[in-house]
């Protein structure tokens, strides 16, 4: 059975109708921060299960399959009744590969609400409480809002951080900097 390939494009707008209807029914109920924990804690649980992401993205795992394994991911999470109710839609509808698209589009829409910007923070390694809240608070006073950091760890930098923010890209990794000196070693730079 060959693998079914969906476009970017489309995967964005499937995500992003999902994560409306997600939004205004959290909305209505009074748990858009209930919800929104249930999606971070979501999105750590993919980011760290190899099985899971396998799960959200074969097409070759059945629906009744993936509905029974993506209810028992949210109730062993201690995922709230809506949050549950909206994974088993996407599973019962085909679209567990666009979940963390929906995760993504359902946080930045509660950012906005809130008037808070994003900052991906990429590490080496994982960045304690307490390094998060001062890179917060660093953040802050450059941008002036509140600014929620989505730290990701990449193995590749080495050292250092890389810390996006919208379109704007700060990049202080020992990587980086490494490739400019090789690059200044070689009379190219």
């Amino acid at each position: 059975m060959g693998t079914v390939q969906v476009s970017s494009e489309a995967t964005g707008s499937i995500a992003e109708r999902y994560s409306t209807a997600l939004f205004e029914l959290a909305e209505q109920q009074s748990s858009l921060d209930a919800v929104a924990q249930d999606l971070r804690a979501l999105k750590l649980l993919i980011v760290d299960s190899e099985d899971l992401r396998r799960l959200l993205k074969s097409p070759v795992i059945s629906r009744a399959e993936q509905q029974k394994a993506v209810s028992a991911v949210a109730e062993r999470a201690g995922f709230g009744a809506l949050t549950r109710n909206f994974l088993g839609l996407v599973a019962r509808n085909r679209r567990l590969f666009a979940v963390e698209g929906m995760i993504a589009a359902f946080l930045a829409r509660l950012a906005v609400r809130k008037g808070e910007v994003t900052a991906e923070v990429a590490s080496a390694i994982p960045l304690a409480e307490k390094q998060i809240g001062a890179i917060e608070a660093a953040l802050k006073s450059v941008v002036g809002s509140n600014v929620t950091v989505d730290a990701v760890v990449d193995p590749g930098l080495l050292g250092g951080l890389v810390v996006k923010i919208g379109s704007r890209m700060v990049d202080g990794s020992l990587r980086t900097k490494l490739q400019h000196l090789q690059l200044a070693m070689k009379g190219v730079g």
